[in-house]
């Protein structure tokens, strides 16, 4: 008998929840027979959307959960005070050991609260990063931290850069996965205070494959497979990867409509255009998991679809089967 993954959605978080959110959450159990999600949040709202999909009963779950934290609450307030918000019942059955994963595109501060106030740390890490997967010229690299840690220490730029690497090998299948950091020259003696007293740490740690300086430029090349920064400038980095990529596909489809010449041109490139683009969409990676919690908890874009919630959701299998906590424990913490 298959080991099912269970997973606890935020029905209610985002721009565009309920319906991209149960809609996100058909399509994970339609595509993977492994998955069982929950709903969390105000059952009548999601029992409608829910009415308009044809799926098996048994592995889509409505739990009520009749408040909403609003994403300009104050994080650690909401969460102490709205004990029956869609994010706070979810977390719990991750707590409780009901559900396996957590995924919401509501509140970033109150998923990164939540997640270590009821979820909790695993004991030994320092600070829980955020890191999404990013597409680069060959593939993906992985982003620690983007949005968790704006003040980070040297201590918690190597823990991001070891858990950054059993991540890679362990869901992406990367064989010693190649760890830079973020700085502004390729020297090893430039670069800000954090960055040069981090960077001899990185160099002299055994557990990684530490190869130096990544500049901003080459980070879309694929030059490393983890890029190790503190969330200031990782969410720097995000958001421009977001915007310059959503100007692009922008410009290109004007181009090819400017002309009779290139509307014949883009007919004969579509296929491979739409290829090559999807893959360097970020919604195709899903969201972003807060690494080094005693359970998985995935942020996704506040303006989320259904496909980065279904991605999103499916990406919570690999990392159970992957045992990817206990990984860290073991690589991460034991060795510390």
């Amino acid at each position: 008998m298959e080991e099912i993954t269970k997973v606890a959605v935020d029905a209610m978080g985002g721009d565009n929840a309920p319906f991209e959110i149960v809609k996100g959450a058909v399509e994970a159990v339609q595509e993977n027979s492994k998955i069982k999600v929950y709903l969390v949040g105000k059952q009548d709202a999601v029992e409608a959307e829910l009415s308009k999909y044809t799926y098996d009963k048994q592995r889509i779950e409505v739990v009520n959960a009749t408040e909403i934290i609003e994403t300009a609450e104050p994080p650690v307030m909401a969460i102490r005070k709205k004990k029956d918000s869609s994010i706070v019942v979810a977390l719990n059955l991750v707590k409780d050991g009901t559900c396996d994963a957590f995924v919401s595109a509501g509140s970033s501060g109150a998923v990164l609260v939540g997640g270590q106030l009821i979820v909790g740390r695993i004991k030994g890490v320092e600070r829980p990063p955020l890191a999404p997967l990013i597409p680069t010229e060959k593939g993906v690299s992985l982003l620690i931290d983007c949005g968790a840690n704006v003040d980070a220490r040297p201590s918690h730029l190597v823990q991001f850069a070891k858990m950054g690497s059993v991540y890679m090998e362990s869901v992406m299948g990367v064989d010693k996965p190649k760890v830079a950091i973020v700085n502004i020259g390729a020297e090893e003696e430039k670069g800000n205070a954090l960055v040069k007293e981090t960077f001899p740490l990185l160099k002299n740690c055994p557990e990684i494959n530490f190869i130096g300086s990544i500049e901003a430029r080459d980070i879309p090349s694929g030059y490393a497979d983890v890029i190790v920064c503190e969330a200031f400038a990782g969410n720097i980095i995000l958001k421009l990867y977001e915007g310059v990529g959503a100007t692009l596909i922008k410009m290109v489809k004007q181009g090819m409509m400017g002309s009779l010449r290139s509307k014949i041109g883009a007919l004969l490139v579509k296929p491979a255009l739409k290829k090559t683009l999807k893959g360097f969409s970020l919604e195709e990676h899903g969201g972003a998991p807060l690494l080094g919690l005693n359970g998985l908890v995935v942020k996704t874009h506040g303006s989320s679809k259904s496909i980065e919630i279904k991605n999103s959701v499916l990406q919570c299998v690999t990392f159970k089967e992957q045992n990817i906590n206990e990984k860290i424990r073991e690589k991460v913490i034991l060795k510390d």
